[in-house]
Formats: structure tokens, sequence, C-alpha cells
């Protein structure tokens, strides 16, 4: 598979998670281990460009596929808008969903480039956030689709 435009190839055992592959065969913490039940979103990657939650895929499965962790967003020191956004925007407090969200975030505003406040609480649905009331987290969202648009 490719992880974050970087070819990887490793044995794995047949029953290892590929958020257990990204984070110990790969080195990349980004993606957390939230729930261990797949209600969370803390481990949500993108694979070929569709949001996932990686807990729920075998590593295995993703042979042949490309991998993005929050790691792959940024360009160098440049921020990806959606990570920008949150951090304007203070999207976040403890920070544990947050790579989550954002990986959730890329892959919705790919689908829905223009959206509503609606459209980005029904996308984001599947993350869980124990800290916020999510407003900052949609005023996040929203603040990315219009610094893309620009």
């Amino acid at each position: 598979m490719t992880v974050n435009g970087q070819p990887q190839a490793h044995d794995v055992e047949p029953r290892v998670l590929l958020v257990q592959y990204l984070r110990e065969e790969s080195g990349l913490t980004g993606t957390k281990i939230g729930c261990d039940t797949s209600s969370c979103g803390a481990c949500t990657v993108l694979l070929d460009g569709e949001s996932v939650k990686s807990c729920t895929i075998f590593a295995a499965q993703a042979d042949g596929a490309a991998i993005t962790t929050i790691e792959g967003l940024a360009n160098g020191d440049e921020m990806h808008p959606v990570q920008q956004a949150f951090h304007e925007n203070h999207g976040l407090q403890c920070g544990f969903c947050t790579a989550g969200m954002v990986m959730a975030a890329v892959s919705l505003l790919e689908e829905v480039p223009n959206p509503t406040e609606s459209d980005v609480r029904l996308g984001l649905e599947g993350n869980l956030c124990r800290c916020t009331g999510y407003h900052n987290i949609v005023k996040s969202v929203l603040a990315a689709a219009e610094m893309v648009r620009k």
C-alpha cells in the first residue's frame, strides 16, 4: 500500500487492523484508537480518497490502496485548509478526536464542496467528540469550505 504518498510493504498477521498497522508498523500515531467498537471515528483515514474508520478494516484489505492519514494532509509546513480552519476556529479541545474529524471533513468537502450546517452535522455524525458541543467543529468545516472556494 501507499501511506501518505510513500510505498510500504510489511508482512502482517491477517487479523491486524489498519489502525494498528498505521500506528505500529508505520509509526503514524495521529490516527487514534478511541473506542474499539467503530463508534467514535477517532481512527478515520482516507482510503483511496474515501473516509473510513481504520478500526473496521484489516491491513491486508488495504493491500494496493492509497492511505492518507492526518500526517499526510499538510504540504510541508503549509497546513491543509481543513487543518487551518480547525486551528483558526478553535475546532478542538483535548484533540483526541481532531484527526478523525479533520479526515472526515476532508472527505465530506470532496463530496459536498458547499455544505450547509446541516450537511456538516450529518457528514460528521459518525465522529464523536466528548469535549465540545460541536459548534466550533461545524464552524471550522464551514470555514474550510469557504477557504477552498476562494
